[in-house]
């Protein structure tokens, strides 16, 4: 070990719920606390900076809007598989958190009258999309940036790749990592711990996310014996850009734009004549699929298929104002303008509805470590999230837990010791990656991971294609034993760095397609083909995912309902 550092609190991620939970710490707690915030990447790089349509909250009331409303919206939105008392308390602080924003100077997008802005999103029966143009998320998190330079009570720990989280009987130790410019290996101590490092989409090979986003929260807290939850539901956006998979925000259809088929016609008439293009995510990227499989897609030159968002009647004024992003994308990835032409989209791998369990106010089962964020489980989203509510959960369960934290800080134990053991083992782990020898290609192995996963865990799936997927995960898991490590140094190897993080998202493979195999229904995001309806007698339950040598072990727990029944879905 060539380094050790000790805080009263580690937060691991540094995107928006990280960032918000060391604002409250700090807030709370002033000169009294101790804060080490742990990220893979360059503190302002996390994945957070790419929310762009807005974050819901009712501010509104006057004009029809209610918590009631979107507690409600947010219940069906998710298939009925959300804890409603979670639920409740989420719709409860949105909007606290909104104000809070706008006290500490976030450039929201004002109305004519000076009202902060909202406009239309899926699922949504009301428009409470609060937006700052199409950036909402980098001007979320450089407000929270700007708001934590004003105290003296944290230390950056920018670039430090995390190996393993270290567990003493049940409570947190500590993190060991690879710092990556200089090649140390790391041990970050504390009283607590806060994961919130965000989800695991970049398993596909189409998403939206950064590449950086591999679920390396999510992968150490399952081996260190925390549970996953709902790891299955994973979330299709309907408009990722063709090719790249860049999202092309929901704020294009609450602007107003259009879906169109191959024949010029707006086909969400045919599956959901009210909300018709925001209806919810997990519909619009059903209907998605089946028009291009009943060949009314369009087709690239090398042969993938997309449909079209037309903006192209919104004119120049509103796409400028409104979604300039989405403009200057468009052109700069595809030679495109928006206002002149459609743009080229499909369904892209976009948020993972599950993760790390928690309670309500975002503890875990070990009793020092909470999680926050996508890298959460707090059942919010259940088998489908709704448009903005994400960004929205980053800030209450941020806040949330770091006001837990703050207020429990005072009576905690000192940090305890990290297991000779389990620091040896990390340390070992890595050193066999390094040496390893054999014929394989890591990154031939990660293409075969995420092409399985896209063609066979995709928008729509069947038992066995998701066998089949399974059996493939545990090829590629047994092949990687012989994919060499080619560049053999420690200062900035961003080759060990894709082994590991391939370890990780092979372990979360596991868990989301064994969950999928297991789950005999379709619910929210997760639609199969041969079992296709929902069935709340058998299924109206959450997963839960232990692990173990052989592969994941599965138990189930009841969901919270205390107001409202599940009904059919219908938009």
């Amino acid at each position: 070990m060539d380094r050790e550092r000790t805080h009263d609190i580690v937060i691991l991620g540094a995107g928006l719920a990280g960032l918000r939970a060391a604002v409250e710490i700090s807030r709370r707690l002033g000169d009294k606390v101790d804060i080490g915030i742990v990220s893979k990447v360059q503190l302002m790089r996390a994945h957070s900076v790419c929310a762009e349509g807005g974050t819901a909250a009712v501010l509104r009331t006057d004009l029809g809007d209610s918590t009631e409303l979107h507690a409600w919206d947010t219940v069906k939105g998710a298939d009925f598989l959300a804890d409603q008392d979670v639920v409740r308390r989420f719709v409860e602080q949105a909007p606290i958190e909104i104000r809070q924003l706008e006290h500490w100077g976030i450039p929201w997008t004002r109305t004519d009258d000076g009202y902060i802005e909202q406009r239309p999103f899926g699922g949504h029966s009301y428009p409470r999309a609060t937006l700052a143009a199409d950036k909402t998320g980098f001007f979320e998190m450089q407000t929270l940036y700007d708001q934590l330079q004003r105290y003296a009570t944290f230390s950056r720990y920018d670039e430090l790749f995390v190996t393993d989280i270290l567990v003493n009987d049940h409570a947190f130790a500590g993190l060991a990592g690879l710092d990556m410019t200089s090649g140390d290996t790391i041990v970050i101590r504390g009283k607590a711990l806060l994961i919130a490092s965000g989800g695991a989409g970049t398993l596909f090979g189409f998403t939206t996310y950064s590449q950086t986003v591999t679920g390396d929260g999510l992968a150490m807290a399952y081996r260190a014996g925390l549970p996953l939850e709902d790891m299955e539901f994973l979330q299709f956006h309907p408009t990722g850009l063709v090719p790249s998979g860049i999202l092309m925000t929901e704020a294009c259809r609450g602007e107003g734009g259009y879906l169109r088929n191959n024949k010029g016609e707006r086909f969400m008439e045919q599956y959901a004549p009210k909300l018709m293009e925001l209806a919810p995510r997990d519909m619009v990227s059903r209907a998605e699929q089946e028009e291009i499989l009943a060949g009314r897609g369009f087709k690239t030159a090398d042969g993938q298929d997309y449909l079209e968002l037309d903006l192209t009647h919104l004119g120049a004024e509103r796409i400028n104002s409104r979604l300039p992003l989405i403009r200057e994308v468009t052109i700069k990835f595809l030679g495109l303008d928006p206002i002149e032409q459609p743009i080229p989209i499909r369904p892209v791998a976009h948020y993972s509805m599950g993760g790390i369990e928690t309670d309500i106010d975002g503890r875990t089962r070990f009793g020092n470590i909470w999680a926050a964020g996508e890298a959460a489980c707090v059942s919010l989203h259940g088998a489908n999230r709704l448009g903005s509510n994400s960004t929205a959960e980053c800030l209450v369960w941020g806040a949330i837990a770091g006001g837990e934290i703050a207020r429990e800080l005072a009576a905690m134990a000192e940090a305890a010791p990290v297991p000779a053991g389990q620091l040896a083992a990390a340390e070992e782990r890595v050193g066999a990656i390094l040496a390893r020898e054999g014929d394989e290609n890591l990154y031939e192995l990660r293409r075969e991971l995420r092409t399985t996963m896209d063609s066979n865990v995709g928008v729509f799936r069947n038992g066995p294609d998701l066998a089949s997927a399974l059996a493939k995960v545990r090829e590629i898991r047994s092949r990687t034993a012989a994919a060499p490590v080619a560049d053999k140094s420690r200062v900035y190897n961003s080759n060990l760095v894709h082994a590991l993080e391939l370890e990780n998202l092979l372990d979360l493979a596991e868990v989301m397609v064994s969950g999928a195999l297991a789950r005999e229904e379709s619910r929210g995001a997760h639609a199969r083909r041969d079992f296709a309806t929902r069935d709340d007698e058998k299924w109206l339950k959450h997963t839960l995912a232990f692990h173990d040598i052989d592969g994941p072990c599965f138990e189930y727990k009841p969901v919270g309902i205390d107001m409202w029944l599940p009904v059919e879905r219908k938009y």
